[in-house]
């Protein structure tokens, strides 16, 4: 089952494998950002809240944290 969340964090870009985006939320946790994720999110070191859905029904490559699906996001 998939849970709906909202989080608060940092955008970073991995360097691992085709490239991995994550958001580094403020209690230290790493979520993996589902791709295609909204392109105005994807900027390194940008700090944001985000509302979205860990996706328990994915697993990536990467294995970096939960998989996140970025339902809105804004800048903070």
């Amino acid at each position: 089952m998939n849970q709906e969340i909202k989080l608060a964090g940092t955008i970073r870009y991995i360097d691992l494998g085709m490239g991995i985006w994550a958001l580094v939320a403020s209690s230290g946790e790493q979520y993996e950002l589902l791709q295609p994720a909204p392109q105005d999110l994807l900027r390194e070191g940008m700090t944001v809240t985000i509302t979205g859905e860990i996706r328990d029904d994915v697993m990536t490559i990467a294995a970096i944290g939960p998989v996140l699906a970025v339902q809105q996001f804004q800048a903070i």
